[in-house]
């Protein structure tokens, strides 16, 4: 039988089975039979990863319960007649504390996607509920590796480098919650975690599960002249253990501010190695690349980047370029997470707040504005 984790015990996988029921239940109470197409668990649990917390109780779940709802019909109707019942269901389901995510797509849609690193985990490994065992059988693209653009690599460091900076903010407040322990914890090592899995994308290596990538990381061809190579295979197991087997770090504010310098100094290294290889120029550090006027979306339509710009900073934004909002990110982050205060440069400020659109004037400000952003273009 299929399990959603690697090593939970009889009771986790029980308590995950009986959830998986009750979403399939609650889906197809809410979704016709002709319309629904299928429905997918993907994520760590349906990829057999799932993380399994011990706790004085026993193991307990950890990552989402990432599902999919395929259904057969115009999108734009469905997601019209179907987002609220399944805001419904996600909450009803959440109440249990973990967190279930129910994401509407249709099939033929899918399929036609540019293959991301996304769409080739739930292709490859994934939990059918509902639907034909062989639902993503129009999906080949998305099944090889190698079809992850290096785009994706540079994605994986944004988003990840993005979740250091957020613990960089929370360590400069003066005491630490519990609450901000777990965060800071789970956020590094996510982010060790990510160095391998870049570089492992760059390399068309890239593999669904977790265990087959440090072992593919291990055995990287030493041709690839990729940077601190020995320092980041250690991280790499160490966010693999943390990702089978997640714990609340017992570290004091002075060991997660060493720990977040010394990931900062890795992932620059590595942010900028994997950028010239994508973008086929070097740059001579990160203060260079972020005022480097190249432009680092090239592949998104300048039509769609006009309209996504007016749509999220109004004619102001429309009027300061024609690029993918994601480059003002890309732009803004190494700034502020690598290249010390911000607030002691007036040039560079002034910089950021051109690229986030923003009035602020202190590093704290210009972060806020950062996270706004964020949550739409990651």
């Amino acid at each position: 039988m299929q399990r959603f984790t690697l090593d939970g015990s009889p009771e986790l996988e029980a308590e995950l089975h009986g959830l998986a029921q009750k979403l399939t239940a609650a889906v197809q109470a809410a979704v016709p039979a002709s319309r629904l197409e299928a429905l997918v668990l993907g994520g760590g649990y349906g990829r057999g990863e799932g993380g399994v917390l011990q706790t004085a109780k026993g193991h307990r779940p950890y990552n989402d319960f990432e599902s999919y709802v395929f259904l057969r019909g115009n999108r734009l109707v469905n997601e019209r007649r179907y987002s609220q019942p399944f805001r419904h269901i996600e909450m009803e389901l959440s109440r249990t504390g973990l967190h279930v995510e129910l994401k509407l797509d249709s099939l033929p849609s899918f399929a036609n996607r540019a293959v991301s690193m996304f769409s080739y985990d739930l292709v490859s490994a994934h939990r059918v509920l509902v639907g034909a065992s062989d639902v993503f059988r129009d999906c080949a693209p998305h099944r090889c590796a190698a079809n992850i653009p290096l785009a994706e690599a540079t994605r994986l460091l944004f988003n990840r480098c993005s979740g250091l900076l957020l613990v960089r903010e929370r360590l400069s407040t003066s005491y630490l919650t519990d609450e901000d322990t777990d965060f800071i914890g789970r956020n590094i090592a996510k982010a060790k975690l990510a160095l391998g899995d870049a570089v492992l994308t760059v390399a068309g290596q890239y593999h669904w599960s977790v265990r087959e990538r440090h072992r593919r990381l291990q055995r990287l061809s030493s041709a690839l002249p990729v940077p601190n190579r020995e320092v980041i295979i250690v991280h790499h197991r160490d966010g693999m253990e943390f990702k089978f087997h997640p714990s609340v770090p017992a570290k004091t504010k002075t060991e997660f501010d060493e720990e977040l310098k010394h990931l900062c100094r890795l992932s620059s290294d590595l942010w900028l190695w994997v950028e010239a290889r994508r973008l086929d120029r070097p740059f001579a550090s990160v203060h260079d690349y972020a005022l480097d006027d190249a432009n680092k979306c090239p592949e998104t339509p300048v039509l769609r980047n006009c309209l996504l710009n007016l749509r999220r900073f109004g004619a102001r934004g429309l009027l300061a370029g024609s690029r993918y909002p994601r480059e003002r990110l890309l732009n803004s982050l190494p700034l502020l997470l690598w290249n010390g205060e911000v607030s002691r440069e007036p040039r560079i400020r002034r910089y950021l707040r051109r690229q986030l659109q923003t009035d602020a004037d202190d590093w704290q400000g210009l972060v806020t504005a950062y996270k706004q952003i964020w949550p739409a273009y990651g």
